[in-house]
């Protein structure tokens, strides 16, 4: 056993990389890189630049990146990207013409990639944060839960570790131990809606009056995108498959709303390493199969084979 009581079979899961994590023929890059997990968390800020953050940055992101960059699943195809806009250290930081463009999940997986490189336990999680604006809403995010020996597994945001970005927002915390007050991973934000009574359209990628992409649903989604993280499936966030692949905005059958709320508690709070394991290996309707749909926001849907 470890300190707090996890069995090191859980931690050693997590120091160990996934297919989507491994740099593979690119893990020269990652020689002679600090082991401490805030400064991996500001190099991985430093190569790269979120699809919203151009006119933060004076920049202008080309068409193409736009589109294509945030379409790459896995670490060692964000590396090579890297890599052939500039093929300096990634201790390096880039000028924003020749950083990877990408969203949340971009960042986090890199970082959790280079921690797990270190032989630091580190997972994806997926949730809502409420630091992205000052009107309460809870916005759809993806963040890093790495583990301190001293504290447990904490939460890090790689993303905000730039001033000029935490000056941006209303962020007064530490990005290496954002509290959990302030990202709700999935499984909470379902019980806060079904068990606490709270807003569903207070969650989500947006509000109503923006589109679909809110409530419920997306909140289902984001559990079974937490679910899958949790056993190192760490997809792009708008790869579907299983219980809720169904119309955007529209509710749940209450045959899917049941499994979501049996399924809520196991990705929340103390999570069960155990747990997390039985619930995706034997739920067909969330175990992630070997063909998702991808609905690519600027390519368009189609049908993609995992590796």
């Amino acid at each position: 056993m470890t300190p707090f009581g996890r069995p090191a079979v859980s931690l050693s899961f997590y120091a160990t990389q996934s297919v989507f994590s491994d740099p593979g023929h690119m893990a020269p890059l990652y020689d002679e890189l600090p082991p401490d997990p805030a400064e991996l968390a500001r190099i991985v800020r430093d190569v790269m630049i979120h699809r919203v953050e151009g006119e933060l940055f004076g920049h202008t992101h080309p068409t193409d990146r736009l589109h294509d960059d945030a379409e790459s699943r896995y670490v060692d195809d964000i590396l090579r990207i890297l890599a052939e806009r500039n093929d300096a250290p990634l201790t390096v930081r880039r000028e924003p013409a020749d950083r990877f463009v990408g969203v949340c999940r971009d960042f986090t997986l890199l970082h959790v990639s280079l921690l797990r490189h270190a032989g630091v336990p580190a997972r994806l999680r997926s949730g809502f944060a409420d630091y992205f604006g000052t009107d309460g809403f809870h916005c759809d995010h993806v963040v890093t839960e790495y583990w301190d020996e001293d504290r447990g597994w904490l939460l890090a945001d790689a993303q905000l570790t730039d001033p000029a970005i935490t000056a941006h927002w209303p962020v007064d915390f530490d990005p290496m131990d954002v509290p959990r007050s302030r990202f709700l991973v999935a499984g909470e934000a379902w019980r806060a809606i079904h068990e606490d009574g709270a807003d569903e359209t207070e969650f989500g990628l947006h509000r109503p009056e923006d589109g679909p992409f809110f409530g419920e649903r997306f909140v289902a989604g984001n559990v079974r995108l937490d679910l899958a993280a949790l056993n190192k499936v760490e997809t792009l966030l708008w790869d579907v498959w299983g219980a809720d692949d169904g119309e955007p905005g529209t509710p749940l059958p209450p045959s899917v709303r049941e499994l979501y709320d049996r399924v809520a508690p196991v990705v929340s709070g103390e999570v069960s390493f155990e747990a997390v394991r039985k619930v995706f290996s034997e739920e067909d309707g969330l175990r992630t199969p070997s063909v998702v749909t991808c609905y690519a926001p600027f390519n368009g849907t189609s049908l993609v084979t995992l590796r």
